[in-house]
């Protein structure tokens, strides 16, 4: 089983710092990471508006734990977006190469 996790960052900085962390651990086998997002958003009782950047990532089910608790970890928010979709289906030879990058290491 596969999955598509959702992060979001302050900035490109931060993003790109989490997105090479996590491919050097093999957490996941790809980061994209879009930026110009505009976020809207209740926090400590007042409605926030902020620019982020969205990184989109791609795992399998094993690791997504993993990649949870490090996002959690690594991430400057208090409370990180963590998010994320079971991929229902793809290409097998997408998922495949998913596979053969995501092979966990210490």
């Amino acid at each position: 089983m596969y999955h598509i996790a959702l992060v979001t960052a302050p900035d490109m900085e931060v993003a790109r710092e989490l997105a090479k962390t996590v491919l050097e651990k093999r957490l996941a086998a790809c980061a994209n990471l879009l930026s110009g997002l505009e976020s809207h958003y209740w926090w400590e009782g007042k409605l926030c508006c902020d620019n982020e950047v969205l990184l989109i990532l791609k795992t399998n089910a094993e690791n997504l734990p993993r990649l949870e608790a490090h996002v959690l970890e690594a991430h400057p928010y208090d409370t990180p977006e963590f998010v994320s979709w079971v991929i229902d289906s793809g290409s097998k030879k997408y998922l495949d190469w998913v596979s053969s990058n995501t092979a966990f290491s210490e």
